[in-house]
């Protein structure tokens, strides 16, 4: 774990729609809150508060200093609120811990190496990138690494009980220690194009001429017209 990080707040008297104010100043609303610890609306200097987040995440303690307070408060980052089109900091919740309590947090899952099987082909399937975990606020992991280098042949697979865990200081919680994390799977074949049939040649019907003997559509069959100048040849008597 990261060393505890620090921010400086003041208590905020703005509250509803006038913490637009707040924002247009570049100071974000926030909350402390905790168990048995009452709510307090605080505001923080956004750009201070993104550095110790970026460092921070859900999992390191900052300590905050508020206003004349003795003693600063060892705060959590339990969710920041962002604007999902200017991705503009709305708002933030800050869950205030006891240092000698055990809490449980939302831990990432990142993957570490190079899948030997995906080089012959294979594809790598995640299936979790984050487990839920239990621990003293000093000993909460910055994340829980993944080796998948071991992964070779289609088929393998990592599941949660195999992921390397400090189970001294931090505890597991999930109720299937077999649920898979990441694994291998063969490549999908492709389809293959299905070719229309040719159309069958029509069959001419009994009396009816073959269809390439057929006039036209539309146009009526050519008879050949008598001559009416012609006059008929005499009978003989």
């Amino acid at each position: 774990m990261a060393q505890a990080l620090k921010l400086t707040a003041q208590k905020r008297t703005l509250t509803g729609r006038k913490v637009k104010q707040l924002r247009r100043k570049q100071i974000l609303p926030a909350n402390i809150y905790g168990k048995d610890v009452k709510s307090l609306a605080i505001e923080l200097p956004v750009k201070e508060f993104k550095s110790v987040l970026a460092q921070a995440g859900e999992t390191n303690i900052i300590n905050v200093s508020v206003d004349k307070e003795a003693k600063s408060r060892p705060v959590l980052v339990h969710h920041v609120q962002v604007d999902p089109v200017s991705d503009e900091l709305l708002h933030a919740d800050l869950r205030q811990v006891d240092l000698t309590k055990k809490v449980t947090v939302m831990v990432p899952l990142e993957l570490k190496g190079a899948s030997p099987a995906v080089a012959k082909g294979g594809v790598l399937v995640r299936l979790l990138n984050e487990v839920e975990i239990e621990a003293l606020p000093s000993d909460l992991p910055d994340k829980l690494e993944v080796d998948i280098t071991g992964l070779e042949e289609i088929g393998q697979s990592i599941t949660l009980k195999q992921v390397p865990l400090d189970t001294v200081k931090v505890k597991l919680l999930t109720e299937n220690p077999d649920e898979l994390v990441v694994k291998i799977e063969a490549p999908a074949k492709e389809e293959e194009p299905v070719v229309a049939a040719a159309p069958v040649a029509e069959v001419a019907k009994e009396g009816e001429p073959p269809a390439a003997a057929k006039a036209p559509a539309g146009e009526e069959a050519k008879q050949p017209v008598p001559d009416q100048d012609k006059k008929p040849a005499p009978k003989k008597a």
